[in-house]
């Protein structure tokens, strides 16, 4: 039987990104935790900064040529108020042909490309800091979990900010609104080509995807029914704003057949129909049951909770109150046995010890050394996670990360190359990081949860409280021992460094 401190720490592991000291002292039960963590979590904040703003010069959208007489346009780019975007404007003068990439120098396509890095690395860091730091951990959590269901990798930072503010709006809420409102990003109409899908040519990548890896699952589906869905998508576009546009000369507006129905029938209805089928509870049922609980499925509690939420609409925030509440949660197989993802490692480590680093672009270095980069997913399917996060090289940079954040130690990396890099073909000396990382640590709650246990005797309540799985005996005589040769300041430290140095950390 768990007791009530282990019980709120794999809470707060797999709803948030770990807990603090301070959490364990105001909330006394597990219901009582997870309110809260529900209210934290209701405000809806977008992320946004001005290093964030950076927008390429977009390519023209698709469109049909103008007739004879019509005015035509170019665009400019201007400031979006609301969102602190750039953002594209149209103005008078110009013709379409103009809206062509423009020729570029080395050195101007060499500035561009930075620019566009500096942007994603903006938003990569600055959601970084907001998981470790927010109240609202499960807004977090689940954007984080939508971030890769929703797997979606384009150039454009303004085009990959709006989709990942949209995921962040309706992360907790009804899952046809938020399927509705990606399926009309710009991000994701251009991920998978739906720019190009039009009546009598059609493409077939968003309806294939869609059905594959969004909402059906493989198997689930034929091939013409992706065939008709694809049909059923045509129009669907966005402007050089990124908003969503549906051009009706592009539309096939013919009748189609699509899971056993027949209509005229547009993206809307292809949408309405899936979540028809109780399939797609099953489906994303199960993904939420991996990630939140357990990387092996087990059919016996997920089909009573793909029954409950498709019952209520599809309502993500309860079926999480479902799974977080039930007892079985809480049982032995479903505590530490999952291998932590990188980015969940490195907002762990930020949050429960307040790590903060001076200068920000190594959690790039990090995420790239670990095989998880926020905003860069390998492919539509996104990242697998579970076993695949440890292979030799990634872990060894695993065990020797705390020691780079908590003792201010070299980090040397040669980063793979990357043929979706802005810059894929650089040398290898260019792709060697180096340093040493300089970085704050907050310990004070940690010392204030240990305070009524003496330091000789506070090695096993501070693993109990570091480690969601037991410490190996043999690895509590080496923490203890670490302890005891350090100096009475640093005793703390590097007990911390070296529980967090353990395979057993790499577990939640």
């Amino acid at each position: 039987m768990k007791t009530t401190q282990q019980q709120l720490q794999h809470l707060y592991w797999r709803a948030g990104f770990g807990p603090r000291a301070q959490d364990l002292a105001t909330d006394g039960s597990v219901r009582k935790a997870w309110r809260r963590i529900l209210h934290d979590s209701e405000p809806y904040e977008p992320l946004a900064s001005p290093q964030m703003a950076y927008a390429e010069q977009p390519e023209p959208p698709m469109v049909p040529a103008p007739a004879a007489g019509t005015p035509q346009t170019s665009m400019t780019t201007t400031p979006d108020q609301t969102s602190g975007l750039a953002t594209a404007a149209p103005t008078a003068g110009a013709s379409v042909g103009q809206l062509r990439k423009r020729a570029l120098t080395p050195e101007q396509r060499k500035q561009q490309n930075q620019n566009i890095r500096a942007a994603f690395y903006a938003m990569n860091t600055g959601w970084l800091d907001r998981m470790a730091n927010s109240p609202a951990q499960l807004r977090e959590k689940l954007t984080f979990f939508w971030h890769g269901h929703f797997s979606c990798r384009v150039r454009r930072p303004d085009a990959a900010l709006q989709l990942h503010n949209t995921i962040r709006r309706l992360a907790l809420g009804k899952f046809a609104d938020l399927l509705l409102a990606v399926s009309q990003e710009a991000a994701m109409l251009q991920f998978l080509n739906n720019q190009q899908n039009r009546k009598q040519r059609p493409n077939e990548n968003f309806a294939r995807e869609l059905m594959e890896l969004f909402t059906l699952g493989r198997g689930h589906y034929t091939e013409q029914d992706v065939k008709e869905a694809a049909r059923a998508f045509t129009g669907w576009s966005a402007d050089a704003q990124n908003r969503f546009v549906f051009r009706p000369k592009l539309h096939d507006d013919g009748p189609k057949t699509f899971l056993g129905q027949t209509g005229n029938f547009g993206g809307e209805d292809i949408l309405r129909i899936i979540l028809q089928q109780p399939q797609t509870a099953e489906f994303i049922t199960t993904k939420l049951y991996r990630f939140f609980v357990n990387d092996t499925p087990d059919p016996a509690r997920i089909k009573p909770l793909a029954q409950e939420f498709y019952k209520s609409q599809y309502d993500i925030s309860g079926l999480l109150e479902r799974m977080f509440l039930a007892d079985w949660f809480y049982a032995a197989p479903n505590v530490g046995t999952r291998i932590k993802s990188p980015v969940e490692l490195l907002a762990g480590m930020k949050r429960t010890f307040g790590v903060q680093l001076v200068d920000d672009k190594p959690l790039i270095v990090f995420q790239k050394a670990l095989g998880q980069t926020l905003f860069q997913p390998p492919n539509v399917a996104g990242w697998p996670g579970g076993r695949s996060w440890i292979d030799s090289s990634s872990l060894l940079y695993r065990l020797q990360l705390p020691s780079v954040l908590f003792r201010n130690a070299e980090f040397r990396v040669a980063l793979k190359e990357d043929e979706n890099d802005l810059a894929p073909q650089v040398s290898r000396a260019d792709r060697t990081f180096n340093q040493p990382v300089k970085t704050t640590v907050k310990l004070a709650p940690i010392r204030e949860l240990l305070s009524q246990t003496p330091a000789p005797q506070q090695a096993a309540p501070l693993a109990d409280f570091v480690l969601q799985t037991p410490i190996r005996p043999e690895n509590m005589t080496l923490v203890q021992a670490a302890g005891d040769k350090a100096p009475e300041e640093g005793r703390l430290r590097t007990m911390v460094t070296a529980l967090l140095s353990l395979p057993e950390y790499q577990l939640m």
